[in-house]
């Protein structure tokens, strides 16, 4: 980050206050200093700026709500310079914060500068607080609430937290798990190689890596934003342990995209009106990132809507139409995973652009697993065939991981310097029992 473009900006900031201050009738865009942002270019923030095509207008009022994080004497030291005896000046607006002991601007700060006294140049500056204005889609900056009775534009200027962190460290943190941002950041250092799925799965999953990579040359370049949908919907179902969760953080992985997985325990809520609360939270995190969303055992939440019994029936299915709503304006990336799909709501399936099925792996794909999980510094007895066990045994890929665990810490434990038929049948069989299965 060049801190040096910041310090050009608030000395530029300051000329057009004190500029606005001696001449309160002047036209902005007539008389107000310029400023050219090629001096800047490359910086963090004039990259910001021109990404975001943000007018003169547009990034002084960006700057008036980013100056009190950085400089909190900014807005008391021009004011008195220009009232030395002190003044009550209300057009210029401003508040006091509960910590902060500085001016605090306002809606009606940028009103006063950016329209002076001129009413329809005051007017002019609502627009810039609008729903359909950039600073609102985008996420970058918004006016506080005021009390019932105060004007609307009395109400602070606040940048979102990650608008703040852009333009000041260049990066954008990643969020943490909370009750705000139910998810966690997916990784892994496997990469597709170590995937093991049939030939139908992945090809579906190529699909997915296409509209990753190019959607935006589509929609934006070639100009189809206005014909189709934004976002992609996909169903992942099939068995536990088929490699839905690792396909999902593979596909970030090699498009560059972070992941999070939906933590459905700190969604849903008992309480009438939470689970959309709490869902509104995580979709409005998620606004405009390029992230990936994926609803594990999503069958939980996206499930079937019910027969309307009762006051519960009546609020679950106004939370799956809450869901389906937001799924479907959500511009990003959105995976559901089930164990069975049918359990996913026949709303919810019609709108996805993709459906694919995670079958248990054959034969062939267990050998494969076997082979590419089983670590060099494991030796195998010479009766032990992989293929054979391939073929008797109908595992998971997470069952197969399950198994090697085992056999790997039971032969360091037994001092031994390979893997015997007997552990690795204990191991099979613990497996077998932990699902209730018949080994």
């Amino acid at each position: 980050m060049e801190f040096n473009d910041l310090n050009k900006l608030f000395v530029y900031l300051k000329d057009v206050i004190k500029w606005r201050l001696q001449n309160p009738k002047a036209d902005f865009a007539k008389t107000a200093p310029k400023f050219s942002l090629k001096s800047l270019e490359g910086s963090a923030i004039s990259e910001f700026i021109i990404t975001h095509e943000l007018s003169s207008s547009e990034y002084i009022t960006l700057l008036l709500a980013l100056v009190p994080h950085l400089l909190p004497d900014y807005f008391l030291t021009i004011v008195s310079e220009e009232f030395p005896d002190g003044s009550d000046f209300p057009m210029f607006g401003g508040v006091k914060g509960k910590n902060h002991r500085g001016i605090l601007p306002t809606g009606e700060t940028v009103l006063f500068i950016l329209g002076g006294s001129n009413l329809k140049q005051r007017v002019d500056c609502f627009n810039m607080f609008q729903e359909n204005h950039i600073f609102h889609k985008e996420q970058i900056m918004y006016l506080e609430g005021v009390p019932a009775g105060e004007p609307a534009m009395s109400g602070k200027l606040n940048l979102f937290p990650d608008c703040l962190f852009e333009l000041t460290t260049g990066e954008i943190p990643s969020p943490k798990l909370s009750t705000d941002f139910p998810a966690e950041k997916l990784e892994t250092e496997l990469i597709w190689n170590d995937l093991v799925l049939n030939d139908k799965t992945l090809a579906q999953i190529q699909d997915l890596e296409i509209w990753l990579e190019y959607n935006e040359i589509v929609m934006k370049d070639w100009g189809m934003n206005s014909r189709i949908k934004d976002g992609y919907r996909a169903l992942f179902h099939g068995p536990s342990g088929t490699g839905k969760t690792l396909t999902a953080t593979l596909l970030g992985k090699f498009t560059g995209k972070p992941v999070y997985r939906i933590d459905l325990s700190t969604v849903v809520s008992k309480y009438i009106g939470e689970t959309e609360k709490n869902l509104s939270n995580l979709f409005n995190k998620a606004a405009n990132k390029d992230w990936i969303l994926f609803f594990d055992e999503a069958d939980a939440i996206f499930g079937k809507r019910t027969n309307v019994r009762d006051a519960h029936d009546k609020y679950a299915n106004q939370e799956v139409s809450y869901l389906l709503q937001r799924i479907e304006s959500h511009s990003g990336l959105v995976i559901l995973a089930s164990n069975f799909k049918d359990n996913i709501d026949d709303a919810f399936t019609r709108r996805f652009q993709a459906i694919v099925g995670f079958g248990m792996p054959g034969a062939k794909e267990r050998k494969v697993l076997w082979e590419k999980n089983l670590p060099n510094n494991l030796k195998l007895d010479k009766e032990i065939d992989l293929r054979e066990i391939a073929r008797k045994y109908e595992l998971s890929g997470s069952n197969i991981i399950n198994i090697i665990h085992f056999c790997c810490l039971r032969v360091l434990s037994e001092k031994k310097d390979r893997l015997t038929t007997k552990i690795l049948m204990e191991g099979i069989k613990k497996e077998f029992l932990k699902e209730n299965r018949m080994f």
